[in-house]
């Protein structure tokens, strides 16, 4: 299975985005709202068009970043968001980002990942936060492809992953979910160990 550079490059140039919400998922939003500290270092990462990140922005919060492996979808973004800062879009392999956050906010990049990454990507983003950091945002629960992306699973599953690095605030089915994606998600919110 590809999932190379390439492979979402080619995805972000044709617009072959079928995941793409065209605007901030609510349950992140009301996450977001809910947050006073414009100062937190926030990461996003295989964010894509990424509405969450300029709803942030657009918002305060000015140490948001974002990496993606496809320089399709950063170009997108930042012709999008022109004031956000170079410096903040990061044209990177999540595995090799080696900052600290304060936050990191999953919104499909997990299913966008090779199911056998799933372990890996757990402790990578627990390595990535800072002491008491979190991990918020969205899982689907839900079987979905096998042969490609978006990979489902279930909480039962997910729990697995995250349970030797995280403490879980909230692991349960998203209220507030978009029409589209009504009793298939999770909203997550844990801190690390």
């Amino acid at each position: 299975m590809d999932l190379s550079e390439s492979f979402w490059d080619t995805r972000y140039k044709n617009q072959d985005t079928g995941w793409d919400l065209g605007k901030v998922s609510l349950p992140i939003k009301t996450y977001v709202d809910q947050l006073e500290d414009t100062s937190l270092k926030i990461l996003i990462p295989g964010a894509g068009n990424s509405y969450e990140a300029e709803y942030l922005f657009k918002n305060g919060f000015k140490h948001v970043f974002i990496a993606d492996l496809s320089k399709t979808a950063l170009e997108n973004f930042k012709n999008r968001v022109p004031n956000f800062p170079d410096t903040n879009l990061l044209h990177i392999n999540f595995f090799d980002i080696s900052e600290a956050f304060d936050v990191i906010i999953e919104q499909t990049f997990f299913c966008a990942l090779n199911p056998s990454l799933r372990e890996a990507y757990a402790k990578k983003i627990h390595n990535l936060l800072n002491s008491k950091g979190k991990l918020v945002g969205l899982l689907f629960d839900k079987p979905l492809n096998e042969d490609r992306p978006p990979f489902g699973g279930s909480k039962k599953e997910y729990a697995t992953y995250f349970k030797p690095y995280f403490d879980f605030d909230i692991f349960e089915a998203s209220y507030n979910s978009m029409p589209s994606r009504k009793d298939s998600e999770l909203f997550i919110k844990l801190q690390k160990k």
